[in-house]
């Protein structure tokens, strides 16, 4: 099983902080594209994903226990 984190609107746009799905073997790729199909306007702010803390790769390659964070873009000023 992988848990999956969504901050900032992501949690709004989730309903939830996290959650866990079994998506191990599965590609950060795969994985966006899962969550996209779940939550329509996930990826319409761009969101990056971080796996075990460091930003991925669409093609790396998920393992179960992984956390994978969806981080949405930050603007500050």
């Amino acid at each position: 099983m992988i848990t999956l984190h969504y901050f900032a609107g992501l949690r709004e746009l989730t309903g939830k902080s996290q959650e866990q799905a079994d998506l191990a073997g599965k590609t950060v790729d795969d994985l966006i594209e899962w969550a996209a199909d779940k939550y329509p306007g996930l990826q319409q702010g761009s969101a990056r994903v971080a796996i075990n803390e460091e930003y991925a790769l669409p093609t790396d390659v998920l393992e179960d226990g992984d956390n994978a964070a969806f981080i949405p873009p930050v603007s500050g000023g």
